[in-house]
């Protein structure tokens, strides 16, 4: 679990999004709480239970942002879905349990990674031994018991291979060349298995896909491991090797047991676009029958209950969840009661000022002006943005925000695209190779939208 402080983890958001202290704050603190329940008694543990968070937003406010550094930022298994993919029960669509089944799968790859890097050092010896035997090949049948098992041709192929060494010389002065990197580009046929391709189309997207899940992995087991050549070089056949002799190495039961623990104590899922299965006032039928039906079958997800998924059953009382909405058309208060109450830490994120498009543009980690620097000095050209620009570019994305709707800071990449198209455009032909934009050339370019104010329709 994730060991950060509240304030760690706020500073760490700071770098990536501007404002909305509030809901920064909040996810700290939900975060915090899951560490602090791993220390408390066993008995204690099953009776705290994680205090889930309803965001609510206008649209481009960082919700979804505050989500994606989250995933980076959380040693945990963290999964984020939107409410729209979802169908009530019964109709065509998937089903709300998947949410609980990817929980399940993220959490098997970090445990896998996790062990994976524990038997790192052991797989990379074993695989510069199977480079070996490709370049010297021993001069009994090599003891491999999957090969034994399964190998029947490569045990008759084994006598021909041997009189032709690539080097007599022996093994060690050729490991010598290997540490020494001399071998590296020398291509060399390899042996390896065949990755099984998932069988996609058939029972995706469906309540059947659990179980289409279980019929592949089943015939994936009845058939035997396939094998084919393969020619590389010793770079590429080192990482092949290391990642079969890893795989070899972990115990897949025991990483499905932990996964399935780790995803019920510190599983967090982000529900994103709630809203949209909210249902408007009193109106009822057509579609809205659908969106109460997934409210209804996220609520026992959300309450607490067991998902069979294909490591297990997974228990969800214990999981995080996340919603967000923009709540434009309908309030949360249109969510179903039972919903509402499953919810009972509310943050509202506020709109976006002049001073925070300001800071957007220019203070996080990954600015917009920083972007677009680096992208046009690919062409060799030096883009300098001046303090008046940023200023008038802010009052503008401001201003249109207002007037038409208010899509947040995303208002900020058209206004940027619209204001460089030009440069953009003749940047491999320019001769003057350090542009300064200043307030003026900012009215110039826009003026379109500052004089026409119906022109803000069309401009997103």
């Amino acid at each position: 679990v994730n060991e950060q402080t509240p304030r760690q983890i706020v500073e760490e958001l700071d770098r990536y999004i501007v404002g909305q202290d509030e809901a920064k704050r909040s996810v700290a603190i939900a975060l915090r709480n899951r560490w602090r329940s791993r220390q408390l008694s066993e008995s204690m543990q099953e009776e705290v239970i994680p205090k889930n968070i309803l965001m609510i937003g206008s649209t481009g406010v960082g919700k979804t942002e505050i989500a994606r550094r989250l995933a980076k930022l959380v040693k945990a298994p963290f999964i984020k879905v939107e409410a729209t993919k979802f169908t009530e029960v019964g109709y065509v669509g998937r089903d709300v349990e998947s949410i609980v089944r990817d929980l399940a799968e993220t959490a098997v790859r970090m445990v896998r990674q996790h062990r994976i890097e524990e038997v790192q050092e052991k797989a990379a010896e074993m695989a510069e031994e199977r480079i070996l035997d490709v370049f010297v090949p021993e001069p009994k049948k090599s003891q491999n018991p999957l090969g034994r098992l399964f190998g029947g041709d490569a045990a008759e192929e084994a006598p021909e291979e041997q009189p032709e060494p690539k080097y007599p010389a022996g093994r060690e002065w050729v490991r010598k060349r290997l540490h020494n990197g001399e071998l590296e580009q020398e291509t060399i046929e390899i042996d390896i298995e065949e990755t099984g391709k998932p069988v996609v189309g058939m029972l995706a997207g469906s309540s059947l896909e659990g179980m289409g899940d279980n019929l592949q992995d089943m015939i994936g087991n009845l058939m035997p491991k396939r094998h084919k050549k393969r020619k590389v070089t010793v770079e590429q056949a080192r990482k092949l090797f290391a990642q079969e002799e890893a795989d070899k190495l972990i115990d897949m039961d025991a990483v499905a047991d932990e996964a399935i623990k780790v995803a019920e104590h510190s599983g967090i899922v982000f529900l994103d676009e709630i809203d949209k299965v909210a249902v408007k006032g009193e109106s009822s039928g057509g579609t809205d029958v659908s969106r109460e039906g997934v409210q209804r079958d996220i609520l026992p997800i959300v309450e607490g209950s067991t998902v069979m998924t294909k490591y297990g059953p997974l228990k969800t009382d214990h999981v995080l969840f996340i919603a967000a909405g923009a709540f434009h058309m309908a309030k949360p208060s249109d969510l179903i009661p039972e919903l509402q109450g499953r919810f009972p830490i509310r943050v509202e994120l506020k709109s976006l000022r002049k001073e925070d498009f300001e800071k957007i543009l220019t203070e996080p980690q990954n600015a917009l002006l920083k972007q677009y620097e680096a992208l046009l000095a690919t062409e060799g050209i030096e883009l300098n943005f001046q303090p008046d620009a940023i200023s008038r570019l802010a009052q503008l994305a401001c201003d249109v925000n207002e007037q038409a709707e208010d899509i947040g800071a995303r208002r900020l990449h058209t206004l940027l695209e619209k204001l460089l198209e030009q440069i953009s455009f003749n940047a491999p032909e320019l001769t003057e190779k350090t542009i300064t934009v200043d307030a003026a050339y900012v009215d110039k370019q826009l003026a379109d939208i500052v004089i026409n104010r119906d022109l803000t329709q069309f401009i997103l």
